[in-house]
């Protein structure tokens, strides 16, 4: 049966001071009406009944969440004790979902992505799941058409075309040469004349099994944690079972543990919109702008001011007088203003923040 699985541990760093140790990213929202990962649950429509969708996140996140998802049973939200990347997380998931069906075919994706349409996403999801149920060895991916030559997204670059059995198909399917890291500003604008890359969009279907055993073969050692975790699951011994081993596991990407390394790997090029919305710009994006090129959230009187993001609330005023390019955010604790243009610097505030010992503002 179809399980989605959905990571959600990320802190959300560049979205400061909006995004807290206590409610990060994930849990905002920021684009209107429903938050990321809220969101995230209503993308994948029917496709998976809440008793087959699985949450991992950080264990000081699971009451938050079961709040925001009162649909989804309370042991379908894993709490992890330490940050450990994607692949132990993702190693973690396919190990619960065993439990409940052994021949699991599982989509994985992040909580903090916008995606349209979403049924055009739907579509090509289960795409993918009959591409892995051609082959159950298979492990699929999904590459983003670069627009521009992004330096904040990892790439792939694509190989032949993989046929579809009857000839005909409306996604285009190929071999997978290589996964690239995050690019200077030279090598991505090569990547983007070339044509035959795209941008890592995070987001997989695969066999529970398949990638259990890639773990085994590729990552032996974090793989005996895993084990050791899932054998003491549905036991009085799991609490502490949890904590001691996924704490002992040396943390990789799923990226680096898994997917350069086996041989099985494709790529569907996605038919839809995405965004990662990575930080304060992603609002522009998806709020779009007015006139003056600002993107207003919340109450704002804008005089000579032009370019910018400005997020408050409709209880608090925020006034601007002669700025341009500028991010300006208000909370009740904290207040930021920005060049937009070096939002990098955000996450240099956060650990500052944390070097003098300012907890109250994370």
């Amino acid at each position: 049966m179809l399980h989605a699985i959905i990571m959600a541990g990320g802190s959300g760093t560049r979205f400061w001071p909006a995004s807290r140790k206590a409610s990060p990213k994930q849990l905002l929202d920021l684009l209107g009406g429903r938050t990321m990962i809220q969101s995230t649950v209503d993308r994948l429509g029917d496709l998976v009944t809440p008793d087959r969708l699985l949450v991992v996140t950080n264990e000081r996140l699971v009451d938050p969440i079961a709040e925001q998802l009162p649909e989804m049973p309370a042991e379908s939200i894993i709490g992890e004790p330490c940050k450990r990347d994607t692949a132990p997380c993702i190693g973690l998931a396919a190990a619960a979902v065993m439990r409940r069906d052994e021949d699991a075919t599982m989509i994985v994706m992040p909580a903090d992505h916008v995606i349209q349409p979403t049924d055009v996403f739907r579509q090509t999801l289960l795409h993918a799941v009959r591409l892995v149920e051609e082959d159950a060895e298979r492990i699929v991916t999904f590459g983003i058409p670069p627009t521009y030559p992004a330096e904040i997204y990892g790439y792939i670059e694509k190989g032949d075309v993989i046929p579809e059995p009857d000839g005909v198909s409306e996604y285009q399917t190929s071999s997978v040469v290589q996964f690239r890291e995050k690019p200077d500003s030279t090598t991505a604008q090569e990547y983007l004349e070339s044509g035959k890359f795209y941008w890592n969009s995070g987001i997989f279907v695969w066999k529970a099994r398949t990638v259990l055993d890639a773990l085994r073969k590729y990552e032996p050692e974090m793989h005996d944690h895993i084990a050791a975790i899932a054998k003491s699951m549905g036991s009085d011994a799991y609490p502490q079972t949890l904590q001691t081993e996924f704490e002992a596991i040396s943390g990789k990407s799923i990226d680096y543990a898994v997917l350069e390394k086996y041989p099985k790997v494709v790529v569907v090029e996605a038919p839809y919109e995405w965004d990662d919305v990575g930080n304060w710009q992603a609002l522009a994006r998806m709020r779009g702008t007015d006139e003056e090129g600002n993107t207003v959230v919340g109450k704002h009187l804008g005089i000579s001011t032009q370019g910018s993001i400005i997020r408050s609330d409709e209880k608090h005023l925020v006034v601007t007088v002669g700025i341009n390019d500028c991010i300006v955010v208000h909370t009740p604790n904290a207040t930021l203003v920005a060049n937009r243009h070096d939002e990098e610097a955000i996450r240099q505030i956060v650990k500052q923040l944390e070097e003098k010992g300012w907890t109250e503002y994370l």
